[in-house]
């Protein structure tokens, strides 16, 4: 049985991966604080039961305003992925890197931090031989690079930690994201979008966010709580999968094969990952393949769930492309 008598604190708990979280741990009865300025001003998942506390992390003193002895923390915050970090390179640093490491080297008296970081640290792996926890680094993206500094803050530090290297993730979340690979094949398919599928034999592992919620209720029940000082993969090994096969796997379900497959390289990044690890220490598989979440989708794309009213419109669903207001361009 997994006891878990102490509150979560998600800071960074309005994007994707957060309501997702915070919406699987309220269906366990998990108390939620969410610690979030919502830097985009997009519609806020529903808080009901859950304490928000809008606070700008890159404001240390504000951040540790609050109390969070014997909290278990979650740190998910960050401006996500290539586009929107490329967008405001200054900006990403001082939130993915220097503002968290700030924070991480003042907080203490905490139950169980966790720093959430990202397969694509491993970048451009040219060896057929799966990467496993031990694996070189070699991050490519400005978004990737923050994340390697932070890792190496903690490792070097004397806290206590769990570092989590997610797989990109899909499924659905309450506050949704179509640029991730599966989420936005399946939308643009369903849809009738032309498809340019670029670095197509590329491969890398995929997770649905559910299951990101599941191992770390995992991780913080008292039954891990020594486990400490620990770097895990997290992801399924049968999750692991090239564009090319992941875009034919789509198209069947769609049964639309508008695409074509180019040879052009916008992302280098090529790596498959060994998750034995997290299988290992927490006895941990995740529930969804990659089919049961384009199933997933395309069901709540049928039942207009993201309320596209039947025109997705790619510029108007990615992150990349979103403006951060004058406001939150400066602390």
């Amino acid at each position: 049985m997994q006891n878990i008598d102490n509150e979560v604190v998600l800071i960074g708990g309005l994007g994707y991966v957060g309501s997702a979280i915070t919406e699987f741990f309220n269906s366990e009865e998990i108390k939620v604080t969410i610690i979030d300025n919502n830097i985009y001003k997009k519609k806020l998942y529903k808080l009901e039961g859950n304490q928000y506390l809008n606070i700008d992390t890159r404001s240390t003193e504000d951040l540790l305003s609050y109390d969070f002895s014997a909290k278990n923390i979650i740190v998910l915050s960050g401006l996500v992925g290539d586009p929107i970090t490329n967008k405001y390179p200054e900006i990403s640093r001082s939130i993915n890197e220097t503002s968290l490491i700030n924070f991480l080297s003042n907080v203490d008296g905490f139950k169980k931090l966790i720093f959430i970081s990202t397969c694509s640290n491993y970048g451009l792996n040219k060896s057929d031989t799966p990467i496993n926890e031990e694996s070189p680094l070699n991050p490519i993206s400005l978004y990737a690079k923050s994340k390697v500094a932070v890792e190496n803050f903690l490792i070097n530090s004397n806290k206590d930690y769990i570092i989590l290297r997610f797989a990109t993730a899909f499924g659905h979340s309450p506050n949704m994201r179509f640029d991730l690979t599966l989420n936005e094949f399946t939308a643009m398919l369903y849809f009738n979008k032309f498809i340019e599928v670029y670095d197509y034999k590329t491969s890398r592992p995929y997770c649905h966010v559910q299951d990101f919620a599941r191992v770390i209720k995992k991780i913080i029940s008292d039954e891990y709580k020594n486990i400490t000082k620990e770097v895990f993969n997290v992801g399924a090994n049968k999750n692991n999968i090239s564009k090319e096969k992941l875009i034919s796997l789509i198209s069947e379900k769609t049964n639309n094969f508008n695409y074509e497959l180019v040879k052009d390289s916008k992302d280098k990044r090529n790596y498959v990952v060994d998750f034995s690890k997290i299988q290992k220490t927490f006895d941990f598989l995740p529930s969804f393949d990659l089919e049961d979440g384009i199933d997933e989708i395309i069901s709540k794309l049928e039942s207009d769930s993201y309320d596209l009213n039947k025109n997705f419109e790619k510029l108007n669903n990615y992150y990349g492309n979103y403006r951060i207001p004058d406001e939150n361009l400066t602390n």
